[in-house]
């Protein structure tokens, strides 16, 4: 079982500190309780461009596109991108809840088609009712999962190459067909923590995704989810969602975190965690229980700091230290069953080349990955900068600005 490595694209917009380019009150619609934030570049197509390039000529197979009030829509975004990449996947991510299911076949039909089989899909039930209702669904969090999991099964039946008829509680198909199946089959990716979500994963998905749980938490999911599915005589594949800093030196790397803790004032943390102690999500509950919205104790284990939760939704926790002691942690999950490897790090640019040109060959040499890209062979890291950053791009000065 090798480690399949994926990288970000922020199509909600990048910068050098943490503070999302989203706001956490009112629903996401005021922003004065939001410090400014400096830096910030925009989700525009050209530097969208640059992420996904870099992420190829590194070796990352994937790039996550996420998807929300506050992100570009993530079919079209990388569709775009198909056409400036060779070999980079692309694993999109959609709310099954506001579109058909029959169309969403299609749509993946096409998407292979126009990329020469480059989509993976990231199924997203979601766990925030105010931004579901933003989409007009009014569901409740545990019949979301539900029509989810009818979503699926009506997904892989119109993708059969004959016509389909399904009746369900949310779905009534009859002969759905997508007239030429996409070839391969996209691998559909999905995560949820909650009791509703286990079935809809065991019965329908090919990977399993978690957030950044310590190892211990991490292994209790695996383990749930492999009984669930062993049920259902079926196999799931897992991976996980992690931000990554990594540098030369652990010293490095923590001096980095602690400069994007620096940033953070106390009233933009007390604003997101208002915020995201509302959501519906229990992953987003368990992420939160890791820090408890203090800046203390934030290492909850070996090299994983949850600093990143205090103020973003979602993924909330950083691999941080040099580059062996993250490929130490990537290993230690691989053991546990995680093949899969979903990351990103502030700025996405250039911690695509500190995480591809420092962690990728350790975990290479230690026979989890394929040989390092020729592009990087002989590639000497310069004045303590990734030597093929682009522009010699500034990383984190002081203060993180």
């Amino acid at each position: 079982m090798s480690v399949h490595l994926h990288w970000f694209l922020p199509t909600g917009g990048d910068g050098r500190t943490l503070v999302d380019r989203h706001a956490y009150t009112d629903g996401g619609i005021r922003r004065d309780r939001i410090t400014p934030v400096s830096g910030v570049r925009a989700p525009d197509i050209e530097y969208l461009a640059q992420i996904a390039k870099a992420a190829e000529q590194l070796g990352f197979e994937a790039v996550l596109t996420p998807t929300g009030t506050w992100c570009e829509d993530a079919w079209l975004t990388t569709a775009a991108l198909t056409q400036v990449t060779e070999r980079l996947k692309f694993l999109v991510a959609f709310r099954p809840g506001v579109i058909s299911p029959v169309l969403a076949a299609q749509m993946a039909a096409t998407y292979q088609r126009i990329s020469r089989g480059r989509l993976l899909l990231n199924v997203v039930t979601g766990g925030d009712s105010t931004e579901q209702k933003r989409f007009g669904d009014h569901l409740d969090h545990d019949r979301r999962y539900a029509r989810t999991d009818e979503f699926l099964q009506v997904v892989r039946g119109v993708w059969g190459g004959a016509p389909f008829d399904f009746h369900g509680e949310h779905y009534q198909v009859e002969g759905g067909l997508t007239a030429l199946p996409p070839d391969p089959l996209p691998e559909i990716f999905f995560g949820g923590s909650s009791a509703a979500a286990g079935p809809v994963a065991a019965r329908n998905v090919d990977v399993y995704l978690t957030w950044g749980e310590p190892p211990e938490q991490v292994k209790q999911k695996v383990d749930w989810i492999r009984g669930l599915a062993e049920r259902e005589g079926r196999t799931v594949r897992f991976g996980i969602r992690l931000h990554t800093i990594s540098r030369d030196s652990s010293k490095e790397a923590w001096a980095t975190a602690g400069r994007l803790l620096d940033d953070l004032d106390p009233e933009t943390v007390a604003a997101a965690q208002q915020a995201l102690g509302k959501s519906e999500s229990v992953g987003q509950q368990r992420m939160l229980a890791l820090h408890g919205g203090s800046r203390d104790k934030l290492e909850i284990s070996p090299n994983l700091w949850a600093g990143v939760g205090l103020v973003r939704g979602g993924a909330g926790t950083a691999l941080v230290g040099s580059h062996a002691e993250v490929a130490d942690r990537i290993e230690e999950y691989h053991a546990l069953g995680i093949e899969h490897f979903v990351l990103s790090g502030y700025p996405h640019l250039e911690e695509a080349y500190w995480f591809g040109e420092g962690v990728r060959p350790e975990l290479a040499a230690r026979g989890l990955l394929a040989a390092v890209p020729s592009s990087l062979e002989g590639v000497p890291a310069v004045n303590g900068r990734p030597a093929s950053a682009p522009g010699g791009a500034p990383l984190l000065v002081a203060g993180g600005r």
